[in-house]
């Protein structure tokens, strides 16, 4: 195991105990800050390389198609705008219930997973969703059990023949777990036990201590079992009696002894395989670890062969009620410096004015124990296993931004692109420890209940992950399904559908190009926001408390939705960094750093950022600057010196170099930040001849690339409101070009065009030095005129029935016959036009706008988001003329250039609609899973199926034939 390199300053007051370890740390400190300031001598700043990147993969595998290749020049990134490569394209985590899986089926879901365009699959083992029945060939196979293996095996040999990149989750549910893990490896918890010693008792019952604890330390003082002072109480013999009493000197009151007892959570792994029940590991313990690499990687890993899978998995860290491992005093007294036993009490109960420091302390070590007994092991055994660990590194233990360093592929989750989310931490961290690829778990809870989430959803989501920085998609998710179930097939408990049991799936090539297309883009050149905003870790390690230990979770108290506003709606983009990040990576990619109410700081982190300022760098420290020592070691002296570095540089205000901003809320960070740096993107209403900066810029979200010789800005409609604007650059080139992420086709632009977006709409410009080679060129229509009204005479067929005419379009839903009908219907209809319409006119088949929802906000976490917006079409359709296919349409402006389809004359039109699989599970009783939970217990309960009721489908109309005159 590496050893690692020295934390920023963690204090204590002067009251601590002083020890040769102690020492020690302070004298590699001392070397620390004198470096820190020595190597920002020949800085340069705003350089947007890292100059202290992540190490390089050191896998001994051979480089995978699925690799990426990040291009620095424009032209080499044109070439392949076509047909994004396949490292780019979506993929899916693929449910296996039970897991309940044959060959044939395996092999059957692959083929339709490439013919969608789906670049991959993740291969997680999740609960049985049917009882063992020979007569319709359901086996539940046991986790890691050899015909489990063998399914894994064949998986990844089809998936790899079909060219899909094939991933594995390391482990059966969430988090890791099982049957191996025996009490002595489950997470570990601090169980506090106080014990009542009436006036004039010499002895009392001991707490019972069961398997898996150990006393770790015991204390007595005035008091009562519910109300004690924490700060008065004295240490006793942590010793068990063999008579289960205590012995102790009467006295005159009542008194209190608090044991202090290492224990465990007890939680059990969620969601688990049949043959994968059991505990959750302990993250923090080496050897929970080593067990499970042993007893589960090793099993699933050999069953690749000589073919591993792309990378490894882990999900998000949610070990709850982690607190303690058991080694956990003798590694903080190594990483802190003092012994942590006599300060128990303070601790966890929070008394006393040293609690913070102390928990400050006490949180901290759990990151590095969960950085150099988890992520540094799974990372190293996944290398020696030629593969790669991906994982989402945040939550329980408190893992932070820069833990992602130790592993290979950074994954997050969250649509929430306009408040704090792990999808940004997960980008933030690609960008400073230079990974180009950054991936999100996305659509988790996308429009509950499952199978009523469409194509219109998945980009309505995507988008606000692109914008975050993601750029590689990891749908959640695909349910392998057995042939005999009943459509729309299997689901998880609370996730979207995305497989070709749903109607829309025609589409889903269209999807996948498009999110691919974005993808590959938003990983050439390197990362360009412009603002950084410095997570305040050592004030949230302070407020962690027992049985919830998390940066993740107790960062939105810092990191406010008004914040990350602020930032975007001056049109501006962020990354977040932390201190050690400046520490290891500093800042100088980033013009501006905000600082959101930082109180606890490293005195090096404040040379460095001291050295930023005097380069040029910008600061806005909001509200509270800082002022105190992180920890608990030697305080006094180290706040004292946070204090005159601190008063050095917030203390010049205004002066000549204005490089440091203070301002006392988060609502006045817009207007500071403005002043500082003008906004990279700017978007203005256009209404009446003038010129309105406000509501359209906080629908407009955008994210920027730079390369060598050009930017790329992708650009997204993240409202359910068109939006007409102008578009001003604040670093324009010399050439522009507009780039439709669905085609990938090039047009010329002007450098400050005119944005014209439909609800939800996307868009990428290109800022070069010289013009794109087959861009063509920019082209002017007048306003689009109404030529036909086509919303009547339509003579619609269904699969199995007789053509009907529908002379007025409307919802499947209001007939009987189609009610809870899921599927797809062809629309004809005979279409005349005149050689003089066809001259000089650029003609489209509109479908229509749609009706905007009241809310266009995220939902809650359970509830899910989705596309607050009802279409016209319902849900996606795709168009053909005179035989030939002219388009699909899945998302607005429900619009599509049907010119080179036409002829003078009767030109025939057909259009095939396809809606949502909800529409059919409306239609008919749930499954009855009263026996399958008598079997294994109620390990899943199916999302709001109150909700469950068909949705609008089919052309809803008007439909019309618009013609442009181009000019």
């Amino acid at each position: 195991m590496s050893q690692r390199p020295p934390r920023p300053f963690r204090a204590a007051p002067a009251s601590a105990p002083t020890t040769p370890a102690a020492a020690a740390v302070l004298l590699r400190r001392g070397v620390l800050a004198a470096a820190a300031v020595a190597c920002l001598a020949h800085a340069s700043p705003h350089d947007p390389a890292p100059r202290d990147p992540a190490p390089q993969d050191p896998s001994p595998h051979k480089r995978s198609a699925h690799d990426p290749t990040v291009y620095q020049r424009i032209g080499d990134v044109a070439r392949h705008l076509a047909t994004p490569p396949a490292d780019a394209r979506p993929m899916m985590r693929w449910w296996w219930f039970g897991p309940a899986v044959e060959k044939s089926q395996l092999a059957l879901e692959i083929d339709r997973m490439k013919e969608g365009g789906i670049g991959g699959v993740e291969i997680q083992a999740v609960y049985p969703m049917a009882l063992d029945d020979p007569s319709r060939g359901v086996k539940n196979l046991p986790f890691l059990s050899p015909e489990h293996l063998d399914a894994v095996r064949f998986a990844n040999e089809k998936g790899r023949a079909a060219g899909l990149r094939v991933d594995l989750t390391l482990g059966s549910g969430w988090p890791f777990g099982g049957p191996h893990i025996g009490i002595g490896d489950a997470i570990g918890k601090m169980r506090v036990a106080a014990v009542e010693v009436p006036a004039g008792a010499a002895s009392y019952p001991l707490p019972v201590v069961t398997e898996g604890e150990k006393i770790e330390a015991a204390f007595i003082g005035a008091g009562t079992a519910k109300e004690y002072d924490a700060t008065r109480l004295k240490a006793l013999p942590a010793v068990a009696a063999p008579d289960g009493r205590g012995t102790v000197a009467p006295a005159a009151g009542p008194r209190v002894a608090v044991y202090y007892i290492a224990s465990r959570s007890g939680m059990q792994v969620k969601r688990p395989a049949v043959g994968g029940e059991g505990f959750v590991l302990d993250h923090m313990s080496r050897r929970a670890i080593d067990n499970h690499l042993k007893n589960v990687g090793e099993p699933l890993l050999k069953a690749f062969g000589d073919q591993p899978p792309y990378a490894i998995f882990s999900d998000s860290l949610e070990s709850y009620g982690t607190d303690w491992t058991g080694d956990f005093l003798e590694q903080f007294q190594r990483r802190r410096g003092y012994d942590l036993r006599p300060y128990l009490p303070l601790v966890f109960s929070g008394q006393g004015a040293d609690a913070p420091a102390l928990r400050h302390d006490w949180a901290l070590t759990q990151t590095e124990l969960v950085e150099d007994n988890y992520l540094k092991p799974v990372t190293d055994w996944a290398h020696r296993h030629g593969t790669r660990f991906r994982s989402q590194t945040y939550g329980e233990p408190p893992a932070s931004l820069s833990s992602f360093r130790h592993q290979d592929l950074f994954e997050g989750e969250g649509a929430q692109y306009r408040q704090f989310s792990f999808t940004r931490l997960a980008s933030s961290a690609a960008h400073l420890y230079g990974k180009p690829v950054v991936s999100a778990e996305t659509w988790t809870w996308l429009r509950s209940p499952a199978h009523t989430a469409g194509p219109l959803d998945m980009k309505a989501e995507a988008d606000r992950m692109f914008v975050q920085g993601v750029t590689q998609i990891i749908g959640h998710g695909w349910p392998y399904t057995p042939p005999d179930a009943p459509e729309p097939g299997y689901q998880l408990y609370a996730a979207a559908v995305f497989n070709h049991h749903q109607p829309w799936y025609m589409v889903m090539p269209e999807v996948s190009g498009y999110l691919a297309r974005v993808s590959y883009l938003l990983r050439q050149g390197a990362p360009a926001n412009q603002v950084a905003v410095l997570l305040p870790n050592d004030d949230v390690y302070a407020i962690n408390r027992p049985g919830k230990t998390s940066l993740s979770g107790e960062l939105p108290k810092f990191i406010k939705p008004e914040l990350v506003q602020q930032i975007m709606d001056s049109g501006h983009n962020l990354d977040y960094v932390d201190p050690e990040a400046v520490l290891r990576v500093g800042l100088d990619r980033y013009p501006v750093l905000v600082m959101p109410n930082v109180t606890r700081l490293a005195p090096e982190v404040l040379a460095r950022l001291d050295a930023y300022v005097k380069k040029g760098g910008k600061i806005i420290a909001i509200g509270a600057t800082p002022s105190l020592a992180p920890g608990f070691l030697d305080a006094q002296r180290i706040t004292a010196e946070v204090k005159r570095a601190s008063a050095a540089l917030f203390g010049r205000g205004q002066d000549v170099t204005k490089n440091v901003t203070k301002i006392a809320t988060d609502l006045e960070l817009g207007r500071a930040l403005q002043s500082v740096l003008p906004g990279d993107v700017r978007v203005a209403d256009i209404r009446a001849g003038d010129v309105r900066v406000g509501d359209v810029q906080k629908r407009i979200s955008f994210v920027r690339r730079k390369l060598a010789d050009a930017d790329i800005y992708f650009i997204a409609n993240t409202s359910n409101e068109p939006v007409a604007a102008s578009l001003v650059f604040r670093e324009p080139r010399r050439h522009a070009t507009r780039l439709d992420p669905d085609s990938g086709k090039l047009a010329q632009s002007a450098l400050a065009p005119a944005l014209t977006l439909a609800p939800y709409e996307s868009v990428v410009y290109v800022m070069s030095d010289a013009p794109l080679p087959g861009a063509a060129p920019e082209t002017k229509a007048r306003e689009a005129a109404v030529v036909a009204d086509l919303s009547t005479g339509w003579q619609v067929r269904f699969p199995g029935r007789a053509p009907v005419a529908m002379d007025k379009l409307v919802s499947w839903t209001d007939s009987e016959a189609t009610r809870y009908f899921s599927g797809q219907a062809v629309y004809g209809k005979t279409l005349t036009v005149t050689p003089e319409q066809l001259a000089g006119m650029r003609l489209s088949l509109d479908f229509g706008t749609g009706t905007p929802l009241p809310d266009s906000g995220v939902h809650a976490h359970h509830s899910g988001m989705r596309a607050m917006y009802e279409p016209a079409l319902r849900d996606a359709a795709i168009v053909t003329v005179n035989g030939q296919r002219a388009g699909t349409l899945w998302h607005p402006p429900y619009r599509l250039d049907v010119t080179p389809f036409l002829k003078a004359g009767a030109n025939q039109v057909e259009v095939k609609v396809a809606n949502l699989g909800v529409n059919t599970l409306a239609g008919r009783e749930l499954p009855d899973f009263r026996l399958l939970r008598l079997r294994y217990g109620n390990r899943f309960e199916l999302q709001d199926t109150a909700k469950i009721a068909p949705q609008p489908a089919g052309l809803l109309g008007p439909v019309t034939l618009v013609g442009e005159a181009m000019r």
